[in-house]
């Protein structure tokens, strides 16, 4: 791997860009053909409706390079479905699946030097920005908008350790109305719980359980594991419908094992930390699957079986991680 990728792929998680991005534009009637860009030079008016309205939302997937050296999106038909639903639910224009299709490719070509080797990915952010100058807008939605791919070379998202996670359950992590809709707003209202977490209690993250029944983390979905079996909540409004919980799932029922999705209290979440084979972990597009070694609830420390990364959580890694690199073959549904 050449020092820029080296680089890249050790640099903070998304903090690295390519140099060239695919954009088009809806004028309010049709979408533009798509065109490469220099990153640095995409600009919007400071009236932009998506400035002070919230109309915005994005996605994450990620390519891997493939062994005969091809890069790869990773089930991004999911992810462009995802997107659409988004800007439904945000009243944006929504993009057509062949101009979204187009745009991935676009970013993945015109980045294609800069893909660092496995464990490294080149992760794709797809932009839907609503682009109406109109700061008097407050009750209409943008009728222009600007879609663009943005391409960042990256290593590990998740650090080293195990996880440390603190629980709470009356905070809910964001609107229940728009929980599965991924933009930026969802995710903001979680941020000072997440930081008042790390400083109280030195949690990496927070698992959000209102009304006492867990459902996803600040940043990714949350499963209870052991061999052959595996637990998380069943899909709702309330978060987001993540395509690395629903290929996990897929890999553990491919393996026979018991698979379980339904909701999970916290008293039967810390009564799972006391099994001798437990196992927790946080599952998304950028983490993967990370172990979780500590649960926090009410103050108190649980730690999660023994604490470590355990053979369940290992094996569908590995499974997940050869798919994506073209080392396993495997139909998703």
């Amino acid at each position: 791997m050449s020092d820029s990728k080296t680089s890249a792929a050790s640099a903070p998680f998304g903090t690295v860009f390519g140099a060239r991005l695919p954009i088009a534009r809806f004028d309010g009637e049709n979408w533009s053909a798509a065109e490469i860009v220099p990153t640095d030079s995409v600009s919007f008016g400071v009236a932009s409706h998506c400035l002070h309205y919230g109309s915005e939302c994005f996605e994450g997937m990620k390519a891997h390079k493939q062994q005969d050296g091809s890069v790869k999106a990773f089930r991004a038909d999911k992810n462009i479905t995802r997107l659409q639903k988004s800007a439904e639910s945000l009243c944006l224009p929504v993009p057509p699946t062949e101009l979204l299709e187009e745009l991935v490719a676009m970013a993945i070509d015109a980045n294609e030097e800069v893909v660092p080797s496995s464990p490294g990915s080149l992760y794709l952010r797809p932009n839907l920005l609503g682009t109406d100058l109109n700061i008097g807008a407050a009750s209409k939605p943008s009728k222009t908008a600007a879609l663009y791919v943005l391409a960042s070379p990256v290593g590990a998202y998740l650090p080293p350790h195990m996880l440390r996670i603190q629980v709470e359950s009356n905070i809910p992590r964001t609107t229940p109305q728009f929980g599965q809709v991924k933009c930026g707003s969802n995710y903001a209202m979680a941020l000072g719980v997440i930081r008042k977490a790390a400083a109280e209690f030195q949690a990496d993250q927070v698992l959000f359980a209102p009304g006492g029944f867990i459902e996803e983390t600040g940043a990714a979905n949350f499963l209870l594991l052991e061999e052959g079996h595996i637990i998380t909540a069943p899909l709702s409004g309330s978060f987001l419908h993540g395509v690395t919980r629903d290929s996990l799932l897929q890999l553990a029922r491919s393996l026979d094992w018991k698979v379980e999705e339904r909701p999970v209290s916290v008293e039967e979440l810390t009564a799972w930390c006391q099994r001798p084979n437990a196992e927790a972990a946080l599952a998304g597009t950028a983490a993967i699957l990370g172990g979780v070694g500590t649960l926090i609830v009410g103050g108190e420390d649980h730690q999660v079986g023994a604490g470590e990364t355990g053979p369940a959580t290992r094996t569908l890694r590995d499974m997940l991680t050869e798919i994506q690199v073209g080392k396993r073959d495997f139909s998703f549904a």
